[in-house]
């Protein structure tokens, strides 16, 4: 982690919340020069510590009603094998986050799907085709809320 300071942590806050902030309007929030501001969020992306900025598109808007979790079994964990997995799925438009994690799956994809013939179709022609996934489970999602609160525990 890059050092950070109180004003830094305040552009995050404000800038987590929304990130389509004027930065006269970051500066006079956080008391500081509208230069000064700039340069600091300049500052935040070239370290890192600001990632990205993301449009989330109700995907309810596209003809896409269904969202479901794959939780998928590998048949091996060869480093190739799962890379390219990963590089496919990275690549679906019905995909919309994926996980490899440790536990009983190992891996975990959120997707969206037009109608269950769609879902079927995304499960057979882009899962249990492929030679690293041995089991597939599917949970349809009924509902979902994410948080992006990071900085509220962090130092003022």
């Amino acid at each position: 982690m890059t050092d950070l300071d109180r004003t830094d942590f305040a552009l995050l806050r404000l800038l987590q919340k929304n990130v389509r902030y004027a930065n006269k309007e970051l500066a006079y929030a956080v008391g500081i020069a509208p230069s000064t501001c700039h340069e600091r969020v300049k500052r935040l992306w070239a370290s890192g510590a600001i990632k990205g900025a993301n449009l989330v598109i109700d995907p309810s808007t596209l003809g896409y009603d269904l969202e479901a979790l794959f939780m998928i079994e590998l048949a091996k964990h060869e480093r190739k094998a799962v890379d390219s997995l990963l590089d496919h799925i990275s690549k679906m438009i019905e995909v919309r986050s994926s996980f490899l994690i440790t536990g009983r799956y190992d891996l975990i994809v959120h997707v969206v799907a037009r109608n269950t013939e769609h879902l079927k179709n995304i499960a057979f022609d882009h899962f249990t085709c492929r030679p690293a996934v041995t089991r597939i489970e599917t949970s349809i999602v009924y509902d979902s809320r994410s948080q992006d609160n990071l900085l509220a525990e962090m130092p003022v």
